[in-house]
């Protein structure tokens, strides 16, 4: 397995050759949410909003299609970049590539977090996952499944609230990954990254949204609102995550798919 993500770089790193390359033997998971009028934002954040410009036949007989889109950098499937709660880290297009390529684990919490909307991960469910699959990789991108992935995009399940605006932040519940978790897997197992299937790597009760700071500060980014992590094993697949690259960014819309 470990031959496909080589083979991921290489495809970044050089030119297209004559010999076809074949992903035939391999499953490819699109873990993103489709941006619509339909995708969950932070409570505070411009939504996205699809202006038509054209769509049709032209005056000399070809169709034509295009539009334009306007959206906040947080929100739906997206990317934290580690200036989005750090100073004079790395901002959306200084983030190497290789970090946001590698081999992924996904940890289970769901029936936890499904339990407590609140449910903070916490290190001891680190270890118990280890206790059954061996221990988390280093350089490993990990996410967390939570369950809360279902509910997407009903705001009213997923992020605990359908209100918006200022005002609607004391009431955004949904389960996070804690602080002290967070410095273990980048102290301990030395991590590239991390996602999980909710719309803050910070549970929804957070007000001082410490676990990006201690993610960030470490130029470590995260992955929100992923999809479909039911459909990943607990380890042995790659993970590919590439950002809309805007220069300067906290953070961007991400296509990010697994591999198996």
């Amino acid at each position: 397995m470990r031959n496909l993500i080589l083979l991921c770089i290489l495809i970044i790193s050089y030119p297209v050759t004559s010999q076809e390359l074949s992903f035939d033997k391999h499953e490819i998971i699109d873990l993103t949410h489709a941006f619509s009028h339909e995708t969950v934002y932070w409570v505070t954040a411009r939504e996205f909003k699809l202006e038509e410009v054209a769509k049709g036949k032209t005056e000399k007989g070809y169709y034509y299609s295009a539009n334009n889109f306007s959206t906040a950098e947080h929100g739906g499937t997206h990317i934290d970049a580690p200036i989005h709660f750090a100073e004079n880290m790395q901002s959306l297009d200084e983030i190497p590539l290789k970090q946001l390529i590698g081999n992924g684990i996904k940890i289970d919490i769901s029936a936890k977090a499904l339990k407590t909307s609140d449910y903070i991960i916490s290190i001891d469910d680190l270890k118990d996952w280890e206790k059954s699959n061996g221990k988390i990789p280093e350089q490993s991108i990990v996410l967390f499944q939570t369950g809360f992935g279902k509910f997407y995009p009903d705001a009213k399940k997923y992020l605990g609230t359908d209100k918006r605006g200022s005002e609607a932040v004391k009431e955004l519940h949904f389960p996070g990954l804690s602080t002290e978790a967070a410095i273990w897997l980048i102290e301990n197992r030395k991590i590239k990254a991390v996602g999980l299937d909710t719309a803050s790597i910070d549970f929804g009760q957070s007000t001082d949204f410490a676990t990006h700071v201690a993610l960030m500060s470490r130029n470590i980014p995260a992955f929100e609102n992923v999809a479909n992590l039911d459909r990943l094993p607990s380890r042995d697949f790659q993970i590919i995550a590439l950002p809309i690259k805007i220069k300067g960014g906290s953070g961007g819309p991400l296509r990010i798919i697994a591999i198996k």
